[in-house]
């Protein structure tokens, strides 16, 4: 669901995301992500609906993905 901002704030935020794409580590990890979903689409899997686990340099749901393993927060 999308956040209800007013103009001001979305464009504000939209700025900030901007910025935060835009930071070496995060350009680092969406290439990463791209080769490899490259790789899976030569072996016949397209990753669809999965995402990239750059700890694990592997696919699986996104609910596990976004939980930390159980460590709680980084």
């Amino acid at each position: 669901m999308k956040q209800k901002l007013s103009i001001k704030a979305r464009r504000a935020k939209a700025k900030r995301d901007k910025a935060f794409a835009m930071t070496p580590s995060r350009k680092a990890k969406k290439a990463e992500n791209q080769r490899a979903r490259g790789k899976a689409k030569k072996r016949g899997s397209s990753g669809r609906g999965k995402g990239y686990d750059h700890t694990k340099k592997k696919f699986g749901s996104v609910k596990k993905n976004r939980g930390g393993y159980g460590k709680g927060t980084k």
